[in-house]
């Protein structure tokens, strides 16, 4: 996962929640932002790697996303760890 997918893995899926009205007010609720504040997400590191850390949470919202967007089931925690700064343990 390079850093370039992993943006656009991030982008996917804020893309995706905005046009999901169900999870949409959740991950406003849980993050403390409002509808202008997901525009400067866009550009924002931090905010794509809340917008994965959130979609990440539970495996229903990732398979929704993955199927709706015809990404890879693994990408998103993937471009979570990536955007993150985790290293790959193998152990």
């Amino acid at each position: 996962m390079t850093r370039d997918r992993a943006e656009t893995v991030a982008l996917m899926a804020l893309g995706w929640l905005v046009g999901n009205d169900e999870l949409l007010p959740v991950f406003l609720g849980s993050t403390g932002g409002d509808i202008g504040s997901l525009r400067a997400a866009a550009s924002d590191p931090q905010a794509q790697l809340a917008v994965l850390e959130f979609l990440t949470m539970d495996d229903a919202w990732v398979v929704a996303f993955c199927d709706a967007t015809q990404v890879d089931y693994r990408e998103p925690l993937a471009a979570r760890e990536v955007l993150g700064g985790a290293e790959m343990h193998w152990t």
